[in-house]
């Protein structure tokens, strides 16, 4: 059932797009983003369309905000929730909307309007199946603090390393996706929060279907009342089980391949001659071993984001867990990502042939890492009870550049000559 998509046709009074706003308690705000997203729309969207408020069991009064807009405004419909959750209202909305293109973005409007068109267009016309906005391309403008773009970069590499994830901004608040590929992928996606959006792309990468991206001109809501570290701690685990999923086989990406995937491009290579690049020979006497300092480079690539990631981690439990317990749940997380990573980025090993012998030498990499850090964690406490903060991380930096030493030797010894 693979292939391209039929552009779709609508009757001209059905709407094309739904775009849904998710909301909890925000009574002040979702006035004014519903009335200039509409007034957007009706200026400049040139098919029918229909906006959902879609009311996550407030406590306030948005509930009788979003009524109010829905008596005032044309298009305007409000769905109602009794539980609490980001990813349960999408889904809930999404399920019972009958327009065949389906979108949404956040009530602060974060995300200038002016990239909606550009993120359907491609639905409408039948070339792509899901699209997302990405604050982290090259062209995007965005506004925001240090924090939070250092946690965003760092939540994204550990989904290219632990999920393969081929998309680059999974957290932007400003997506769609046809209907038709919502039925099939809906029903798989487990979560109900913040995490529905990453299981939502990792399940269509998984199944073949066409990822869109729009760079975006976005601008930090100061006013957010996302928990940053409830939010990572929950995406952690997000991770771990979809991880555990897909390694096992529990989700039916064959089947699901098979009703929503496009067709694949057979025999193109042999069509146009193209012979595959013979591996290169042994390294001559005095030279570097073939292709290690491109490993390096790449190894250290990831060996940077792993960091980063460790220590973003490391600093939110920290204060949950304590110092300890903190580096161990840091330290794990990121050493299965980063074994994921090199396997695919630096040694360019793909499949799951020796998979669990890879990583059960980062495992092993992992625990060496675990001695010399909390080694030197043990050291520092000794002689400093309380050490200032920036002190301690300075100590784990150093203690993670000898693990990442010893990881690189013990990965290159088991993968560097088993690429597929």
């Amino acid at each position: 059932m693979g292939g391209p998509r039929a552009a779709i046709r609508a009757r001209p009074t059905a709407a094309v797009l739904d775009v849904v706003i998710p909301v909890y308690n925000e009574e002040i705000d979702l006035g004014p983003c519903v009335r200039r997203l509409h007034a957007h729309l009706s200026a400049h969207f040139p098919y029918p369309f229909r906006i959902t408020i879609a009311d996550n069991a407030s406590v306030d009064d948005t509930l009788k905000v979003a009524d109010g807009l829905a008596s005032e405004l044309p298009g305007v419909e409000v769905l109602h929730l009794d539980a609490k959750g980001r990813g349960r209202a999408l889904s809930a909305a999404w399920s019972a909307s009958s327009a065949p293109v389906l979108a949404y973005m956040d009530v602060d409007l974060s995300t200038d309007l002016a990239a909606l068109l550009p993120l359907v267009a491609p639905l409408i016309s039948g070339h792509s199946d899901l699209a997302i906005g990405t604050r982290l391309a090259r062209t995007s403008r965005v506004v925001r603090g240090a924090k939070r773009e250092v946690i965003s970069r760092a939540y994204n590499l550990l989904l290219r390393g632990a999920l393969a994830a081929r998309f680059s901004d999974a957290q932007c608040g400003f997506k769609a996706i046809r209907a038709d590929v919502a039925v099939g992928l809906l029903p798989l996606v487990r979560d109900t929060g913040w995490f529905f959006d990453t299981e939502l792309l990792v399940l269509a990468q998984r199944a073949g279907l066409r990822i869109h991206e729009v760079p975006v001109d976005w601008v930090d809501d100061p006013d957010s009342r996302v928990d940053i570290v409830a939010t990572a701690l929950a995406d952690l685990r997000g991770v771990g089980r979809l991880g555990r999923a897909l390694l096992t086989g529990a989700l039916p990406l064959a089947d699901l391949r098979a009703q929503l995937g496009r067709a694949p491009l057979i025999g193109l290579r042999a069509q146009s001659g193209e012979v595959p690049r013979a591996e290169p020979g042994p390294a001559l006497p005095g030279q570097l071993p073939v292709g290690l300092p491109r490993q390096l480079v790449r190894f250290a690539a990831v060996g940077v984001a792993s960091t980063l990631a460790y220590l973003l981690l490391f600093v939110a439990i920290r204060g949950l867990l304590g110092a300890q317990p903190a580096n161990l749940l840091a330290l794990l997380a990121t050493a299965v990502a980063n074994t994921a990573a090199n396997r695919r980025l630096t040694f360019g090993i793909s499949g799951r042939r020796h998979a669990a012998r890879h990583h059960a030498q980062g495992l092993l990499a992992f625990a060496l890492g675990l001695t010399l850090t909390s080694g030197a964690l043990a050291g520092l406490h000794a002689v400093s009870p309380v050490p200032a903060r920036p002190v301690e991380l300075a100590v784990l930096v150093a203690a993670n550049l000898a693990a990442t030493v010893l990881r690189f030797v013990l990965l290159r010894l088991g993968m560097h000559h088993r690429r597929t």
